[in-house]
Parts: structure tokens; sequence; C-alpha cells
């Protein structure tokens, strides 16, 4: 690694010198023409910084800690580290993670190697919006979790998740001003989706809001966010001689279940039958035919969101008596071609 004092002996001056000019201390104290000097050399010999150096003196590693579950093997859900990434390094921020990748017996590990590098807070990400039991670390360390809330609700962590309420809401609304009445839900049974009681709110809000009676008839459950599982329901749901017009689907992979089976059935989309997801999976929504029409999760955002409160709590601007805060991401609605008036 290029020196300090590498670079003063090839200008020929002393070693503060160049590190008054380097840290941008030297005006008034090193003569232009030698500053202009020692950073071309600088420059030229490549010189960066000693981060790890600077951080003992100053103790601060300007480093935080995210440990994520399976996010970073989830292509859609990858926004979240892209957009926590980026936020931290607008601020001078390094970005450590470690993905455990199911295994909740790495996170423990984790968390004490991060220790070990003098992170500066913390960052807990899950792959979907659930309940997350937060990692042993000091009282004193900031820690965000995203896409998730604290298992235990007095724990001292802040927190951001997608305003699932609102998008199911949206979805439905948009249904609505097509001019269907008869709309179902395709929700899942599995409870570790906490989703799924917020996304059903968010249905029956929108319907009662325009003057439509809730049908329990038409909800229906599939086991999980699947196509497979997507497809089961579909079918109880389709096949029925008073079938809805239009389903809003818990997310796009049950949703691609429905194409199937409404396909299978002679079901033109959206002729006969409007469909809109939740989740705005790249490699789903954007392939099936006609584009499913679909509500966002904005990934991106909360990971943004995420990154910015864990530093602000670490440079102890938040500004607050240190309670905990929390934020809903809106959920937009991303406009295809799956939806149109009842035929």
């Amino acid at each position: 690694m290029v020196t300090l004092r590498d670079i003063a002996e090839q200008v020929g001056v002393s070693v503060s010198s160049v590190s008054l000019v380097l840290n941008e201390r030297g005006r008034g104290r090193v003569r232009p023409e030698v500053a202009a000097e020692i950073r071309r050399v600088a420059a030229e010999l490549g010189y960066v910084p000693n981060l790890l150096a600077r951080g003992l003196k100053t103790k601060q590693s300007l480093t935080i800690g995210l440990i994520s579950d399976g996010v970073a093997s989830i292509p859609f859900a990858g926004q979240m580290l892209a957009g926590a990434q980026l936020a931290a390094a607008d601020e001078g921020f390094l970005l450590m993670l470690i993905d455990t990748v199911g295994h909740p017996e790495v996170e423990a590990p984790a968390a004490r190697a991060l220790l070990q590098r003098n992170i500066e807070a913390l960052v807990v990400a899950a792959e979907f919006h659930r309940d997350v039991e937060l990692p042993l670390v000091p009282n004193a360390l900031p820690i965000v979790v995203l896409d998730g809330r604290p298992k235990d609700p007095g724990a001292r962590a802040d927190w951001v998740v997608p305003d699932e309420v609102g998008g199911a809401r949206t979805a439905t609304e948009r249904l609505i001003a097509a001019g269907h009445h008869r709309i179902a839900f395709c929700n899942v049974t599995d409870p570790v989706f906490v989703a799924r009681e917020l996304r059903r709110t968010g249905y029956e809000k929108a319907l009662r809001e325009a003057g439509i009676d809730v049908d329990p008839a038409l909800v229906v459950e599939a086991a999980v966010p699947s196509a497979e599982a997507g497809r089961a329901a579909a079918y109880e749901l389709l096949g029925r001689t008073d079938r809805p017009t239009a389903v809003f689907c818990f997310s796009d992979k049950i949703a691609m279940g429905f194409y199937q089976v409404a396909q299978q059935l002679g079901l033109e989309i959206p002729r006969e039958l409007s469909i809109v997801g939740f989740d705005n999976h790249q490699f789903v929504a954007e392939s099936m035919l006609p584009g499913l029409t679909t509500i966002q999760l904005p990934h991106r955002a909360m990971g943004e969101w995420a990154a910015q409160q864990a530093i602000a709590r670490s440079r102890g601007l938040t500004g607050d008596s240190g309670a905990p805060a929390h934020r809903l991401m809106p959920c937009p609605l991303v406009e295809r071609l799956s939806v149109a008036p009842p035929g």
C-alpha cells in the first residue's frame, strides 16, 4: 500500500505536509504549487487512505453491517440491498453484508463478526414482510429492521415495511374503476406471511368504500404464494357457474397460477377475467401474456430508508428521544394489460 511517506519522499516535503493536503487542511499552510504536486504524485502512485488506521484515531469505522436471511438469493428482493448500499455510499459509509441463506444458526456468529469490525449500526433484512427475531448486540448499537417488524414489540429498533393495506386497496380500486363488482381475492394460509391479514384488510376496505358488499364466498386461499398453489385455488374459484369477473391475487406467482387455469378453461384475460397481482416480480409480471397489472413492492426505497436511518442514528441526528421509528413505504400500481371492463 502506498503510504504518506512514499509521497513525501517523491515530492521532497514532510509527511505532515502531505497529510495536511490530502486531508483538505493544507490551505494557508502549504504553498499551492506544492499542494498541487502532492496531489499529482498521490494520484500517480495510486494512493488511497487507510480507513482502518483513520478509524482507530477517529473512533469511527464509517461501516454499517447488514444481516439478511436469503435476500441476496431472491432476485426481485435484491433491490433492497442495492438501495441500502447506494444510500450508505452517498453518506460515505461502507455496507458490510452477511447473508444467512435461511440458516438461523449462522445469525449469531454473523452478528459477532460484524461487531468485531466495529460497525456503527446494524440493519437486519428479511426476505419478506414478517416478524423478525433480533440478534443480541450491545444496547448502544442502532438497529433497523428492513422489510419486517421486531418480533418483540418492545424491542429498541427502527423498522420499515411496505404499506400492505394501501397497496391491496389500490389493487382492488383499480378493478372497481374498471367496472367490476364481483371481485375475488386469493390470499395465503401460511401465518408466517404477516401481509396476509393486511392485504385482506385493504381489499375489504376498497370494496366497502365503493358500496360493494364483501362476499366471503369470493375469498379463496392458496397454501403458499406459488403458481402451483395458485392453480389449486383458481380451479376452485373459476370453475363455478357464478365465477367472479376479476381477481386480486396475494402475489404475482399466485396470479401466474390463475393465468394458467384461465387458459385451460378457455377464459380470455382480460376480456373475460381481469387479474391484478402483488409484488411486481420482474421475472413473473413482465413475462406473462398479457402483462400483469400489479402492485410494486418498494424494495429499493425501503433499503434506502433503512441505511439512511441507521446512519442517522449512529450520528445522533434523529432529533428525538430515542423512541423507535417506523415507516410504511407506499406501494404503487404498475399498469400493464391484465385489466379491462367486465365482458
